[in-house]
């Protein structure tokens, strides 16, 4: 039988920790597998992107189609349009996406107007908030695909109510963990101090940060960035009231230093000694902080799976997650507090006070990519 000719798609950063297993996974079966890896370059600055390959031992892509920034519509538009000639030249089997940011739509549409199979990776999360991009590109995605791997029964769930056919839908478990599994002794073995020292933004005469102590901060979404009002009452809240409690420490995404420059709040966070703001930092390095942090805060999803599998506090800086598998009423170690200061307050007091478990929900066992290899194999025969 020839080879199943596989086309991974990664566009952002959040795709290359799910990318980075499968692409292990499919090469471990020999000829079985031939991987044609498109990086859609959604993510364009080095320290978001090229590091990430190395880190996780991603093979340089077969293709960069050098999207880079735009709106939403130049994104999805401006991948449709290479992507069409990429696959016009590989002519592959599967074309496999994951999570949901622009080019995973993108590629998806492109792929099944050209009658080529669609795999979705991290299939029916749903966050039933359609004023979220993301939640739009999950939609059309899992609609487009002919096998959905799910990470839960919740997920497998919001398939079956849309009316997916049950043939198509695989639990594989999570990608993510598998990374997190293969990386977590190289994390580990990182000096906390030489972490942010080689990172920071700004000269810190704070306290040294010590394991267990601290806490981390991401933000990047637009709900939480994009209006003064919003990320200054957040600013005011972690300088002036929470890191007096507990260091901080806060790698700050470019689109979130952007807009506090434009607001005039990024002196008053630089000035601080208890923030310790530092740029994007690599997986081994972002992983090492979780790990021992006190507590995180944070919009991002996939902190909020690597906290639930490592018993970290969460409080998710969101009104709604697709990833209701991570809350406390689930098992996970996250609670959903917005980006209303009582409520952060309120969730922070709460998480500190009563730390949760670790919470590893049904096979995220770190073999997830095996699982969906096996899948894929078994869809051929």
């Amino acid at each position: 039988m020839p080879p199943i000719r596989v086309m991974p798609v990664a566009g952002a950063r959040p795709n290359f920790m799910k990318i980075a297993p499968l692409m292990h996974a499919l090469q471990a079966r020999g000829e079985t597998f031939e991987t044609h890896l498109v990086h859609t370059g959604q993510h364009y600055d080095e320290a978001m992107s090229e590091s990430f390959f190395k880190t996780l031992s991603i093979p340089d892509p077969d293709e960069n189609l050098g999207i880079g920034s735009g709106t939403h519509g130049e994104q999805v538009g401006r991948t449709m349009i290479a992507f069409e000639k990429v696959l016009e030249r590989w002519r592959p089997d599967w074309v496999v996406v994951v999570g949901d940011v622009n080019a995973t739509c993108a590629c998806s549409i492109t792929a099944r107007k050209l009658g080529i199979r669609v795999a979705h990776i991290e299939a029916g999360l749903r966050s039933f908030d359609l004023s979220m991009p993301e939640e739009i590109n999950r939609m059309v995605t899992d609609r487009l695909s002919d096998l959905l791997f799910t990470t839960d029964a919740l997920a497998d769930r919001n398939l079956a109510t849309e009316g997916v056919p049950a043939e198509r839908i695989h639990r594989v478990g999570n990608v993510m963990i598998d990374s997190l599994e293969a990386h977590r002794d190289a994390a580990s073995k990182l000096n906390l101090s030489e972490v942010i020292g080689a990172s920071l933004l700004a000269a810190s005469a704070g306290p040294e940060l010590e394991d267990g102590a601290y806490a981390v901060l991401t933000l990047h979404r637009p709900s939480n960035v994009d209006s003064r009002d919003v990320l200054q009452a957040l600013v005011r809240y972690i300088v002036d009231e929470f890191s007096s409690e507990r260091p901080v420490v806060w790698p700050v995404h470019p689109r979130t230093r952007a807009r506090m420059e434009e607001f005039g709040l990024w002196e008053d966070v630089v000035q601080s000694d208890r923030v310790h703001l530092t740029a994007p930092l690599g997986y081994h390095a972002m992983l090492r902080l979780n790990m021992r942090a006190a507590l995180m805060l944070t919009d991002s999803g996939g902190l909020q799976e690597e906290c639930c599998v490592l018993g970290v506090p969460c409080v998710t800086l969101r009104e709604n997650t697709e990833r209701p598998i991570t809350l406390v009423e689930h098992g996970g170690a996250s609670l959903l507090a917005g980006n209303n200061v009582e409520r952060i307050r309120g969730a922070c007091k709460q998480l500190l006070a009563s730390p949760p478990a670790a919470s590893r929900p049904p096979l995220w066992d770190g073999h997830a990519a095996q699982r969906i290899a096996d899948v894929l194999c078994a869809f051929e025969e």
